[in-house]
């Protein structure tokens, strides 16, 4: 599953081509994704201009005229494609994910074709060979109630991430550190292998109590606040460098993201700690059914 930077990743490049454009028509080459398409979802989609291309969590969200939402959730193949309607110059695939993008135009589900006065015509086509990805219309003032939108927590970018605010959510938890930090009603699209760096970043181990990152009085220890910190640097780290690409895929603009050339402890079992005063060696262990890489000697 593609994690909170690869589709942010996803949002930085189809934007440009995205943002102001008017939806001419949507062609769907299936019912349905992971879930069937609504009734008219392509009739109520066609004719409004997109004003702007957002994302919540691990989910991309187009703001269409009339106040209506599309949301687009990339499951674990899905990939989109940005292309010119004759299929002749440049294409891109923005992104940069764990598993290579699929490139067989047998996988094309949805082809979004856009019309623009600044720009020549464009094509966002929607590849999904697992079709574990899904759509659907929201109207935007029931975002929020959505179901998949309800409860989610604080993005981990921007001032809303603060040890204050997590402290009440950490409070008497017994819970290991790395399940509550997953958990998408504290924290919104926060995904396994940047909770890895990020516990590694601020020396806490990942099966440690989540309760006592917090003072008997409520309020956050300096330890909280170091944790928030790393998570925030770590998210913005990887989203400046693409993403993940432990594999060979692309952004936008063809070049590869390496931000998985700063792994410090995730896939690198059995490799020294890279923390220079620290002489330990990065374990995996298994938690909740996924693999988590921690140094035993520096992280406690």
């Amino acid at each position: 599953m593609p994690e909170l930077p690869e589709v942010e990743t996803v949002r930085r490049g189809l934007a440009p081509v995205m943002e102001g454009a008017r939806v001419a028509s949507v062609e769907l080459r299936r019912t349905g994704l992971r879930f069937p398409f609504e009734e008219g979802f392509a009739e109520r989609i066609a004719g409004r201009r997109i004003e702007a291309l957002g994302r919540r969590a691990k989910y991309l969200v187009a703001r269409l005229e009339g106040d209506l939402l599309l949301a687009m959730h990339l499951g674990m193949s899905g990939s989109f494609r940005i292309e010119s309607p004759s299929g002749a110059g440049a294409v891109e695939t923005p992104g940069a994910f764990h598993h290579p993008r699929s490139e067989d135009r047998l996988h094309d589900h949805v082809l979004f074709h856009l019309a623009s006065d600044a720009a020549p015509p464009a094509r966002i086509v929607f590849n999904d060979p697992r079709r574990f990805g899904y759509m659907t219309l929201i109207r935007a003032a029931e975002m929020d109630a959505h179901p998949h939108f309800k409860g989610l927590g604080v993005e981990p970018v921007g001032d809303a991430l603060s040890a204050e605010h997590l402290a009440p959510l950490f409070a008497g938890r017994l819970a290991p550190l790395k399940a509550v930090l997953l958990d998408q009603r504290v924290i919104a699209g926060l995904g396994n292998i940047y909770v890895c760096e990020a516990l590694w970043r601020a020396k806490l181990h990942p099966a440690r109590a989540a309760g006592t990152l917090v003072t008997k009085s409520g309020r956050p220890s300096a330890k909280l606040a170091e944790l928030t910190r790393h998570i925030r640097e770590t998210i913005a780290d990887a989203i400046h460098a693409g993403g993940s690409t432990l594999k060979d895929y692309r952004q936008a603009d063809g070049s590869l993201g390496y931000f998985q050339h700063s792994f410090s402890v995730y896939d690198r079992e059995g490799e020294p700690c890279p923390r220079l005063d620290c002489s330990g060696t990065v374990e995996r262990i298994v938690q909740s059914g996924r693999s988590t890489f921690y140094c035993p000697r520096c992280q406690r």
